[in-house]
């Protein structure tokens, strides 16, 4: 695995994507639940049909990169990598010292948004980003090593994690956050999610709502041809954070949830549609009656 891994890390990108591409349809050709599930959640979303292909690529595309991303050296930049052309909804917050809540769902080349971050201003404001440790001990050694660099702190999805969320805030650093993973249970409420019941973590709209830190959207497009990334950046309305720190939780989910639908739009074919969104973690509540009704449609 080890070996497997570094040789990947020193492909061209463009040899990793055409591989991962591969990966992808080989992917969806022998799994039909994964296939299925892709199909169903893009259909959800109003996705085209010529996207859904797309997404499937995509999807392999991202599994092959990683090995790249992850083991890129720390004193290594992205450099001309990764286009970053509007850095001025972060600039605008920071300068605000409020702290700073970046929220970035399963899109494009997600793993990517922290480190443009750390790189570009992470020396002024350092980014904690809260993770789930792998399963596997040894992707667990390579997740972590990638995530050992200069301005990216990282904090387990505990209880001492958020603490450790909430400190940084108060002292007007940056979480960053993946807000369209589904958490477990008590740590969410049922919301809709392109029109279905998802059981959405409450953790992003708290940590507004308690620090008074701004909010800003993010997503890393992945090009083609092996061309690098692009990173965009997106205000979020005055009017909009306004409602935010006077939801209840299932409001603000909802209203999280609203932003990554726009936000994921913008690039639908760069999605994982095959991601579990819709499950039922273990012994939380069951799901409004509409998403089972889904569920037996789909």
């Amino acid at each position: 695995m080890s070996l497997v891994l570094r040789l990947l890390a020193i492909c061209p990108l463009w040899l990793l994507h055409g591989l991962g591409a591969l990966m992808g349809w080989l992917t969806y050709a022998a799994s039909p639940p994964y296939r299925q599930r892709l199909k169903a959640h893009a259909a959800q979303a109003g996705v085209s049909p010529a996207h859904t292909r797309q997404a499937v690529a995509e999807a392999g595309k991202m599994v092959a990169e990683l090995p790249r991303l992850w083991l890129r050296p720390a004193d290594e930049p992205l450099g001309a990598l990764a286009d970053w052309p509007d850095r001025g909804p972060v600039e605008q917050a920071l300068a605000a010292g409020r702290g700073l809540v970046l929220l970035t769902p399963h899109l494009g080349a997600f793993e990517i948004c922290a480190q443009a971050y750390a790189e570009h201003f992470g020396a002024r404001s350092p980014i904690t980003v809260l993770y789930r440790p792998a399963r596997q001990v040894g992707l667990r050694r390579w997740v972590e090593q990638s995530r050992r660099r200069p301005g990216l702190l990282t904090a387990p999805a505990s209880l001492q994690g958020v603490r450790q969320l909430i400190r940084a805030l108060r002292q007007g650093g940056t979480v960053g956050l993946l807000p369209d993973q589904v958490p477990p249970q008590g740590q969410g409420v049922w919301a809709p999610f392109f029109g279905r019941p998802a059981y959405t973590m409450t953790l992003a709209a708290r940590l507004v709502q308690q620090t008074g830190a701004a909010l800003v959207l993010l997503w890393c497009e992945r090009l083609p041809g092996g061309r690098g990334y692009r990173v965009h950046t997106r205000a979020v309305d005055a009017a909009v954070m306004a409602e935010l720190a006077q939801a209840d939780p299932a409001q603000s989910a909802a209203l999280i949830n609203r932003l990554m639908e726009q936000l994921i739009l913008e690039g639908p074919q760069q999605y994982l549609w095959g991601y579990n969104r819709y499950k039922q973690p273990r012994q939380a509540p069951d799901a409004p009656a509409a998403a089972a009704d889904e569920a037996a449609r789909g």
